[in-house]
């Protein structure tokens, strides 16, 4: 055991059958540990020391452990990599295994996936792992929607684990992306301090379907001690709609200019509201309806709403 306690203390408590052996036991050793519960089987030759559940981590040790060769993705790497995942997101650990290779299928609580380009792939960590860009930019372009893609993004940039500089130099050096534009013109706008995306979404998702007024864009006005400043959607009757498109590294210096943006509009009776991604890409015609009222309410505009092709 000599051998075997700095292997169990560097794997969580999880241990392959390999292993075992390479430590000095015999297969009857083996047998007789399990025997009397001193390891416990979770995959075909991977065990750990006790019977009660398993940690996260030993899950991500088992799972490496059962795929030789294997690689952990997704939510697996983002978790070794420092980037918080949602309760039960472990519960099935994702691996990569080179295309050409046949890997493990069938292991409960396991996904093995191909993946083509192996001899690029970086593989950081122990156990080994993919790094929290590729595993994000894989995430966000599986997502189910144009929402799921700012979703994913935003959580990785959140967690401060990584950058979106980084995150759009791995997507431009991906071959294989489905939702390449869009996932790029995201993290450009990002980088960028733009907000292009959003507002092409605004007019053509918001506005122009659903029959309101457009706005004018990028509107220049005069804030403290003479700074200019840009306000993205200006309506007449003194509406303002600032769209938000930053993924979580808010500045204090960028918050408090939020501010006064905000302040001057409201020091000359104007009302501003902010609207991000899931107003505009994941609820448009709730977010149209609510504008409708808006302009209403704010600016006395008495124009007629049209449903568009998605409104129930």
């Amino acid at each position: 055991m000599d051998l075997l306690s700095p292997v169990l203390a560097a794997q969580d408590g999880a241990v392959s059958r390999t292993q075992l052996l390479e430590c000095g036991l015999q297969p009857h050793d083996v047998r007789r540990m399990v025997r009397r519960r001193e390891l416990s089987p979770v995959h075909p030759g991977v065990y750990v020391t006790h019977t009660g559940p398993l940690s996260d981590r030993q899950r991500l040790w088992a799972a490496s452990l059962a795929v030789s060769g294997g690689v952990l993705a997704g939510r697996a790497a983002q978790c070794l990599g420092g980037v918080a995942v949602a309760r039960g997101a472990l519960d099935v650990v994702e691996v990569v295994v080179p295309f050409t290779a046949s890997g493990r299928q069938g292991l409960a609580g396991v996904e093995v996936r191909r993946r083509r380009g192996w001899d690029g792939l970086v593989v950081v960590g122990s156990p080994p792992r993919m790094r929290v860009e590729d595993a994000t930019v894989d995430l966000a372009d599986r997502a189910v929607d144009v929402l799921g893609v700012v979703d994913e993004l935003t959580r990785a940039v959140q967690s401060r684990r990584t950058t979106a500089e980084r995150l759009l130099v791995t997507a431009r050096n991906r071959p294989r992306l489905r939702r390449r534009t869009f996932l790029e013109d995201v993290l450009a706008d990002v980088v960028t301090g733009a907000c292009s995306v959003l507002e092409h979404g605004y007019l053509t998702r918001v506005e122009r379907p659903h029959g309101l007024p457009v706005g004018r864009r990028q509107v220049r006005v005069v804030g403290p001690g003479g700074r200019s400043a840009f306000e993205d959607v200006e309506y007449d009757g003194g509406l303002v709609m600032e769209l938000d498109g930053r993924l979580g590294h808010d500045s204090a210096r960028g918050r408090d200019a939020d501010f006064d943006r905000d302040l001057e509009a409201a020091a000359d009776r104007r009302r501003t509201s902010r609207i991000s991604y899931g107003q505009v890409f994941g609820r448009a015609c709730w977010t149209a309806e609510r504008v409708g009222r808006l302009l209403r309410t704010v600016c006395g505009w008495d124009g007629e709403m049209q449903a568009c092709r998605f409104c129930a």
